[in-house]
């Protein structure tokens, strides 16, 4: 077995579907002096928030301070739209990050625009406002100051403990009902978290993040993205039961899709480390899809079924029942102000 890269979830060095030009092994080492190096990118565009299409998302907007992700999740469904920026859906995604300086001022001007009626914007739509560079950046925090400024709802998805950074910002927007956050917990167990998601904060991390930021009063729920039969199904009642423990007061999962070029890279994974479950993981997420491992670009979401699939659902279900303790707390959309502006302070 070759030596794999440390640090990283992908071990292929994908080309792109869209480009008629490939690069060779022979162009990383040359341009990269440490191959498995990451390197940033800084990039200009226009605007920052996209519009939510389907109508089962809980945000109305999504926005992306950064564009690839260190993290290096193998599964990640956001892979793919790397491709459009030119790069590939494996290697690349994880150590080519693009990074959006200028993503506070562009929220900045479209709370300012007069058409721009308070509406929820879910920050890491695609790829994680915490990963490791956000300590260095602060894009992120200066987001979260525009939010708190103008008023304006956000939520908050991540696998990384360094959201405690902003507990000061999180509470004052919280004060006004203006923020929740979600936690991706995948697993309880570190060895297969460090081969899945190798630059995501542990587990022990994510559980004490969870508990410090309800004692602080926030809103904190927790996502398992997503569930992959084989591999992490069996841990649903366990992570269910230690974050609620830790405070979640809310649980929601994904079931795994390995769209396009992530098919690929997901395989070869498992080829690497659980060569001995590799068919048996690939057969029950076909079955999940209804046959598929995933998606051909631009051929609509399949619908789910099986056995396998009501198991996860009903294991789930089960599980959330038994130990969560939901609590209802809506976003306050009348706190919204521009400079200058009176508010009002009706929290219904």
């Amino acid at each position: 077995m070759d030596e794999l890269l440390r640090g990283r979830g992908a071990q292929l060095k994908l080309n792109n579907r869209f480009s008629k030009q490939t690069y060779s092994d022979d162009y990383f080492d040359f341009t990269l002096s440490d191959s498995n190096r990451t390197a940033y990118t800084e990039v200009f565009p226009k605007t920052i928030l996209n519009k939510i299409l389907q109508a089962d998302m809980p945000m109305d907007y999504s926005m992306n301070p950064y564009q690839g992700c260190e993290h290096g999740c193998i599964y990640c469904y956001a892979r793919t739209t790397h491709e459009y920026w030119g790069y590939g859906a494996g290697l690349d995604f994880e150590r080519k990050i693009m990074v959006k300086k200028t993503a506070p001022d562009l929220l900045r001007k479209a709370f300012m625009a007069k058409k721009w009626k308070a509406a929820s914007i879910m920050l890491s739509g695609n790829t994680d406002c915490y990963q490791p560079i956000e300590r260095e950046l602060g894009i992120t925090r200066r987001l979260l100051e525009v939010f708190n400024e103008f008023g304006n709802p956000v939520g908050i998805l991540t696998k990384n403990s360094l959201i405690e950074r902003d507990l000061d910002l999180l509470q004052q927007l919280n004060e006004r009902q203006l923020v929740k956050v979600s936690m991706s917990v995948t697993t309880l167990n570190d060895e297969l978290r460090r081969k899945m998601e190798p630059r995501t904060s542990s587990a022990a991390r994510k559980l004490k993040t969870i508990e410090r930021l309800k004692k602080a009063g926030i809103p904190i729920s927790i996502i398992i993205g997503p569930v992959i039969p084989g591999l992490n199904l069996d841990e649903i009642p366990d992570i269910i039961r230690e974050t609620a423990k830790a405070g979640a007061e809310g649980a929601g999962y994904t079931n795994v899709r390995l769209n396009g070029p992530i098919a690929p890279l997901f395989e070869d994974w498992l080829e690497h480390n659980f060569p001995d479950r590799k068919d048996k993981v690939l057969n029950q997420i076909r079955e999940v899809n209804k046959g598929v491992l995933g998606l051909e670009q631009g051929s609509g979401v399949p619908n789910t079924g099986g056995e396998i699939h009501s198991l996860i659902h009903q294991l789930f279900e089960l599980n959330k029942k038994k130990y969560i303790k939901p609590v209802d707390r809506p976003f306050n959309y009348k706190a919204f102000s521009r400079p200058g502006q009176q508010i009002s302070l009706a929290f219904d």
